[in-house]
Parts: C-alpha cells; sequence; structure tokens
C-alpha cells in the first residue's frame, strides 16, 4: 500500500479564477509564491513546487517529495508538476498509477479543482492589483534590480514587498510616495531615495546647463569630520552668492531658513536652498570659530564647467616655458566637450604642460568623468565597479579617445574634490599619469543611477561602489595626493600664475618641483 496521500490544487494562470495573483516573470516559483492553495487530508511537508503555466494539480506523499515535470494526468487536463522521492528513488507516478484507478483520479481532480475555487472565492481577500499598487511595485522592482547591496541592509525583499501590498495603505498617490519613501528607509542609505516629479525634473536641470539658487555643493560629514552636526560645504560656484558671501569648502551649515540642519538629508536642504530668482534665504554657517548668520539672494547659476588660460613661466636665458591651466568646476553634460575645447585652445598657444584643477568640484555625471579620463590616459583602467560580490564591472580605456595623454600633468585637489572628480583624479595617479597636489578628496565612494517612474517621479539608486585602478576603496577616505599644496595657494583662478612665475611669492611652486613625482 502506498502512503497517504494529499492533493493541492494551485493556480499561476490569469484566465483562471485566480486571475489576481500577479504574473509570474519566471519559469520557478516557490509554492508560497502563490495563492490561494488548498491541501486536503493531513498536513503539507516540505513541498516546493515549480509551476510554468495554467492550473496545476500534484499528488503528493507526507514523507516529503519535491514536484518536478511531468506527464499529464489525464487527456484534458494538463499537468507539469510530477512527484519525486527525495531519497531518489525515482518518479512515482507510474507506482501510483497501479494502485489507484484513473478513473478515481479524475473525479479526485475535478472535486479538488471544484473546491479549490470556491476556498479562493469565499475566503481569500481580493488581489486586483491598483494603479498605486503598480506604481509601488514599480518602485520596488527598480531597488530589486539595480540596488548595490543585494541583501537589502539584512532584510528579506519579497517578503517587505508582500507585507507592505497586505499593510500599507496605497489609496492615493500621496499614500503611495510616503509607502516608497517608507520602503526606501529601511536600507538606510542617504543616497537612496525618492523623488517627486518636480523634483526628479529639477534634479535632471541640476545636471545640465544652469539653476536658480546659492551655488552651493553640500554633503554629510565625512572621515575626520564624523562627529560633525550639520550639512558640510562641500564647493561654491564661481560667481555665485555663496561665493561672494565668503563661504568656503569645510564651512557647516547649521540652519536653513531657522530649521536646523542635524536631521536633514542633503536633498531636503538643496531643496530648501533653491527657489525663485531674487527671493532671499537666511543661513547660519560654522566657519572655523565662528558663527555667521547670512542672507543671500538667489540667482540664476550659469554651469559653465570649465575656464582655462595659460601662464607664461620665464627660464634660464631666453627661454621660457608655458603652462595650460583648466579648471573643471562640474561635471555635467557639456564637461568633457569643454575640456576638449580648453586643450585645443591651449595648444594653439604653444604650451608644454598642464594644470588640471579639481578643488572644489563636487562631482556631476558619471560619463563625463569616464570620458575626460580618456582625454588624458593613452591606455589603462579608469575604474572598477563593484558590488558587494566584488568587481562587476570595468572601465578602461584603449587610448583611441586619447587627446593630450603625453604632456606632464598636474592634477590640484581639495576637501571639496568629490564623486566623479575623485573617480578622474584615482585614475590619473594610479596610472601614473599625474601627480596629484593639494589635501585628501571628500570621499564619496558610491555611484548613484537615476530611474524615472511611470508617473514622472524618479529614483536615485545607489548602484555599485568604485574603486580606483589601484583597488583603493576611497569611501569616508578620499583620494589622497602625492604632494600638500603651499597654504597660501590661491583658489583663484587668475592669481595662480603668479604662483609659478614668482619665487619671491609665498605661495610659489617651481615648474621643475611642480611636475616631479619625487
Amino acid at each position: 500500500m502506498p502512503p497517504a496521500m494529499e492533493l493541492v490544487a494551485v493556480s499561476c494562470s490569469s484566465n483562471s479564477a485566480f486571475s489576481s495573483i500577479p504574473p509570474l516573470h519566471h519559469n520557478k516559483a516557490r509554492l508560497s509564491d502563490f495563492l490561494p492553495v488548498t491541501a486536503l487530508g493531513t498536513r503539507l511537508r516540505r513541498i516546493s513546487l515549480f509551476c510554468t503555466s495554467s492550473i496545476y494539480y500534484s499528488l503528493v506523499y507526507r514523507s516529503g517529495f519535491s514536484c518536478q515535470p511531468l506527464r499529464r494526468l489525464h487527456k484534458g487536463t494538463r499537468s507539469h508538476c510530477g512527484l519525486r522521492s527525495s531519497d531518489t528513488s525515482g518518479l512515482l507516478w507510474k507506482g501510483f498509477n497501479k494502485h489507484v484507478p484513473v478513473l478515481f483520479v479524475r473525479i479526485v481532480v475535478g472535486m479538488v479543482l471544484i473546491m479549490t475555487v470556491s476556498f479562493a472565492v469565499n475566503r481569500t481577500p481580493s488581489w486586483s492589483l491598483t494603479e498605486e499598487n503598480l506604481l509601488f511595485l514599480e518602485a520596488w522592482r527598480t531597488i530589486d534590480r539595480a540596488y548595490v547591496d543585494k541583501n537589502f541592509n539584512g532584510q528579506n525583499w519579497f517578503k517587505y514587498r508582500e507585507n507592505a501590498l497586505r499593510n500599507e495603505p496605497m489609496n492615493s498617490r500621496e499614500e503611495t510616495y510616503i509607502a516608497i519613501k517608507k520602503m526606501l528607509a529601511t536600507l538606510d542609505d542617504p543616497f537612496t531615495r525618492f523623488l517627486e516629479p518636480e523634483k526628479f525634473k529639477s534634479l535632471r536641470s541640476g545636471t545640465q546647463n544652469a539653476l536658480t539658487g546659492v551655488g552651493l555643493s553640500i554633503g554629510y560629514p565625512t572621515g575626520a569630520d564624523d562627529s560633525t552636526t550639520g550639512l558640510v560645504v562641500i564647493s561654491t560656484s564661481p560667481g555665485g552668492p555663496a561665493k561672494k558671501a565668503g563661504i568656503l569648502s569645510g564651512d557647516v551649515i547649521l540652519n536653513i531658513d531657522d530649521n536646523s540642519t542635524d536631521s536633514m538629508t542633503i536633498y531636503d536642504a538643496a531643496d530648501r536652498l533653491q527657489g525663485p530668482e531674487g527671493s532671499v534665504v537666511e543661513l547660519t554657517i560654522s566657519s572655523g570659530p565662528q558663527i555667521k548668520k547670512l542672507s543671500l539672494t538667489r540667482e540664476k547659476i550659469a554651469l559653465n564647467p570649465v575656464q582655462s588660460k595659460f601662464c607664461e613661466i620665464p627660464g634660464r636665458g631666453n627661454g621660457s616655458s608655458r603652462v595650460g591651466y583648466i579648471k573643471l568646476t562640474t561635471f555635467n553634460k557639456n564637461a568633457s566637450v569643454a575640456v576638449k575645447e580648453a586643450i585645443e585652445a591651449l595648444r594653439r598657444n604653444n604650451i608644454d604642460s598642464f594644470v588640471l584643477d579639481l578643488r572644489d568640484n563636487s562631482g556631476g555625471l558619471f560619463p563625463e568623468g569616464i570620458e575626460i579620463a580618456k582625454i588624458w590616459l593613452d591606455k589603462g583602467v579608469i575604474v572598477y565597479i563593484c558590488d558587494s560580490k566584488g568587481v562587476r564591472d570595468i572601465y578602461d580605456t584603449d587610448g583611441s579617445n586619447a587627446l593630450a595623454a603625453t604632456e606632464p600633468l598636474v592634477v590640484l585637489v581639495n576637501k571639496g574634490t568629490a564623486s566623479a572628480s575623485e573617480i578622474l583624479a584615482g585614475a590619473l595617479k594610479d596610472n601614473k599619469r599625474a601627480v596629484l597636489f593639494g589635501e585628501p578628496t571628500y570621499g564619496k565612494g558610491k555611484i548613484q543611477s537615476v530611474f524615472q517612474l511611470s508617473d514622472g517621479s524618479g529614483l536615485a539608486v545607489t548602484v555599485a561602489r568604485y574603486e580606483t585602478p589601484a583597488h583603493t576603496d576611497i569611501n569616508k577616505v578620499g583620494v589622497v595626493p602625492d604632494h600638500p599644496l603651499p597654504a597660501s595657494f590661491p583658489k583663484d583662478n587668475w592669481d595662480i600664475c603668479s604662483c609659478l612665475q614668482d619665487p619671491t611669492s609665498n605661495c610659489y611652486l617651481n615648474k621643475a618641483e611642480l611636475f616631479s613625482r619625487r
């Protein structure tokens, strides 16, 4: 006699009575992924059911068998599930067929189907997905596919989806946005965030040509500043209101319009700093031992990424040399083209070396950082893209896009050098293409991508961390330069030539020392 059996019916078809169940996107799914499930007789133990389409039936022995693809139960009912013993004794259908008449099987299958459908209609709550549910699932799926940490901060990401759909109110767009934000908060990642349609549009404009605000790039305290409260100024835009007011890299924003920044995200702060042209924002700034209260009038900030000039350096006798100076302020969509144009213009003035100034460059578009690295490198790795399992992608160059790969190059960095500018600085240093001067950079070693959702909102998602070509993880540490700059070395672009020309200047750097690797 075979052991007692249990009969399970599971619906996986959108055409069946269980059409409210979300459709499958994979060939296999766990039993727990499908509802409802009706078991007759004694309770199920250790059942693993894999379905491919339509309605399925599995005759399961209590001793713990798993389902495998099998033949039809009868001519009119297709089954893709069968039985296999966990002790590798093989398929049991033939043995079962010997003990139980086919007619009996057909009758039982029909009865169970009717009972299962009845149970689903009468006992199971509706699983129809509303438009708001679908938007939430779109956001959930984006994180599932793109987020760097596949442990999702130590939680069961599929279970979170199920619980949220059951328990989170999503009766309006506002409630759905709240549910998405609550989901993202469980990741404990300040750089992964939800963007309402207007914020998403604003973010995209901020990486293009202009925005209206006070010209500040801000970040969280990092490295030695970890104990600092408030938000740290990474850089100020040349000619912007913040620059004119004397705000410096490393200053701390304590209040924005009387709102404390202690628990404020950098994105909330950015929203508060931007506003209509001509409007005023009040800031409380900690600058060293001083506390300043400043009123800044918002302006339209032009994001011209590049400024350049050349410095003529006197030499012995009648000889002299010319150094081309390029100040790169941001990585917007015009940055790589602007750098190429600057290099070509400087070459027309017979320069023989370059200084690339990345100080107070807080980053921007990752692809632009890669393209600019290719301009300076004849070959080599630019950056490794890593996730929790290690290196998943490599960006390198074969020299086909190189424009200035031979002239001596110096790169200037400081604690306002962040993100994409750190990728560029790290690539040039580790490939021994450039000598770095300054101070350790900010240390933002994670990469975010922006994803648009179907209603015009979006997600900024941490998709990877990066390592320099020497496999240095610079997150919260930064890129360490080869040499410091003199304390009096100017940030003003137009004063830099005097530091290269005048040996009596406090900021003087001899050209030979400037380009030396020692």
